[in-house]
Protein backbone atom coordinates (compact mmCIF):
# COMPACT_ATOMS: atom_id res chain seq x y z
CA UNK A 1 0.00 0.00 0.00
CA UNK A 2 1.04 3.82 -0.71
CA UNK A 3 0.83 5.59 1.99
CA UNK A 4 1.42 9.12 2.86
CA UNK A 5 2.27 9.74 6.65
CA UNK A 6 1.71 13.38 7.82
CA UNK A 7 4.32 14.73 10.06
CA UNK A 8 1.50 13.85 12.97
CA UNK A 9 1.85 10.22 12.42
CA UNK A 10 4.43 8.01 13.60
CA UNK A 11 6.31 6.33 10.83
CA UNK A 12 6.96 3.25 12.20
CA UNK A 13 2.99 2.67 12.77
CA UNK A 14 3.07 2.45 8.99
CA UNK A 15 5.88 1.45 7.66
CA UNK A 16 5.37 -2.43 8.44
CA UNK A 17 5.13 -3.95 4.36
CA UNK A 18 3.67 -0.40 2.54
CA UNK A 19 5.60 1.80 0.41
CA UNK A 20 5.42 5.27 2.63
CA UNK A 21 6.40 8.72 2.42
CA UNK A 22 6.81 10.59 5.60
CA UNK A 23 5.95 15.07 5.53
CA UNK A 24 8.39 14.62 8.75
CA UNK A 25 10.91 13.94 6.30
CA UNK A 26 10.88 15.13 3.62
CA UNK A 27 8.49 18.40 3.41
CA UNK A 28 7.92 19.81 7.22
CA UNK A 29 5.49 21.98 7.85
CA UNK A 30 3.52 21.42 4.61
CA UNK A 31 0.29 22.66 4.31
CA UNK A 32 -2.75 20.12 4.57
CA UNK A 33 -4.15 21.37 1.31
CA UNK A 34 -0.70 20.67 0.00
CA UNK A 35 -0.69 17.06 1.33
CA UNK A 36 -3.82 16.04 -0.43
CA UNK A 37 -2.29 17.58 -4.04
CA UNK A 38 1.14 15.65 -2.99
CA UNK A 39 -1.16 12.45 -2.07
CA UNK A 40 -3.26 12.54 -5.25
CA UNK A 41 -0.34 13.30 -7.47
CA UNK A 42 1.73 10.06 -6.28
CA UNK A 43 -1.50 7.85 -5.51
CA UNK A 44 -1.32 7.88 -2.08
CA UNK A 45 -3.17 7.26 1.04
CA UNK A 46 -2.99 10.26 3.91
CA UNK A 47 -2.78 8.56 7.58
CA UNK A 48 -2.87 11.22 10.23
CA UNK A 49 -4.37 12.06 13.39
CA UNK A 50 -5.60 15.95 11.94
CA UNK A 51 -9.24 16.30 12.01
CA UNK A 52 -8.83 19.01 9.12
CA UNK A 53 -8.85 16.77 6.45
CA UNK A 54 -12.16 15.95 6.83
CA UNK A 55 -13.22 19.43 6.45
CA UNK A 56 -10.85 19.84 3.63
CA UNK A 57 -12.57 16.61 2.05
CA UNK A 58 -16.09 17.37 2.56
CA UNK A 59 -16.61 20.88 3.10
CA UNK A 60 -13.69 22.39 0.72
CA UNK A 61 -14.19 19.25 -1.64
CA UNK A 62 -10.56 19.34 -1.95
CA UNK A 63 -8.69 16.20 -4.16
CA UNK A 64 -8.79 13.75 -2.16
CA UNK A 65 -10.03 10.61 -3.89
CA UNK A 66 -6.93 8.69 -3.08
CA UNK A 67 -8.23 8.43 0.34
CA UNK A 68 -7.86 9.46 3.79
CA UNK A 69 -7.24 7.65 7.31
CA UNK A 70 -8.11 9.22 10.12
CA UNK A 71 -6.97 7.54 13.34
CA UNK A 72 -8.78 8.68 16.47
CA UNK A 73 -7.68 6.43 18.96
CA UNK A 74 -6.39 6.89 22.26
CA UNK A 75 -2.80 6.94 22.24
CA UNK A 76 -1.79 5.54 24.94
CA UNK A 77 2.52 5.18 23.54
CA UNK A 78 3.67 4.72 20.74
CA UNK A 79 3.59 1.22 20.61
CA UNK A 80 -0.32 1.14 20.80
CA UNK A 81 -0.24 3.41 18.56
CA UNK A 82 1.70 1.44 15.95
CA UNK A 83 -0.12 -1.78 16.86
CA UNK A 84 -3.30 -0.47 16.41
CA UNK A 85 -2.15 1.02 12.56
CA UNK A 86 -0.55 -2.24 11.62
CA UNK A 87 -3.65 -4.10 12.61
CA UNK A 88 -6.32 -1.46 11.23
CA UNK A 89 -4.51 -1.42 7.80
CA UNK A 90 -4.15 -5.11 7.00
CA UNK A 91 -7.55 -5.40 8.19
CA UNK A 92 -8.70 -3.94 4.99
CA UNK A 93 -7.72 -3.39 1.38
CA UNK A 94 -10.36 -0.90 0.20
CA UNK A 95 -8.82 2.11 1.56
CA UNK A 96 -8.46 4.02 -1.54
CA UNK A 97 -11.23 5.92 -2.41
CA UNK A 98 -12.09 6.76 1.10
CA UNK A 99 -12.40 9.36 4.06
CA UNK A 100 -11.52 6.30 6.60
CA UNK A 101 -11.75 7.11 10.68
CA UNK A 102 -10.14 4.24 12.83
CA UNK A 103 -10.89 4.28 16.68
CA UNK A 104 -9.89 2.53 19.65
CA UNK A 105 -13.28 -0.32 18.74
CA UNK A 106 -14.12 0.52 14.81
CA UNK A 107 -13.61 1.19 12.19
CA UNK A 108 -16.01 3.77 10.08
CA UNK A 109 -15.55 5.03 6.01
CA UNK A 110 -16.96 7.20 3.70
CA UNK A 111 -16.63 7.34 0.02
CA UNK A 112 -14.97 10.34 -1.34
Amino acid sequence: MRLLANENFPLEAVEAGHDVSWIREDSRGMADDRILLRAQEENRIVVTFDKDFGELAFRAKLPSQSGVILFRITPKSPQYVAQVAVQALASRDNWAGHFSVIEDNRIRMTPL
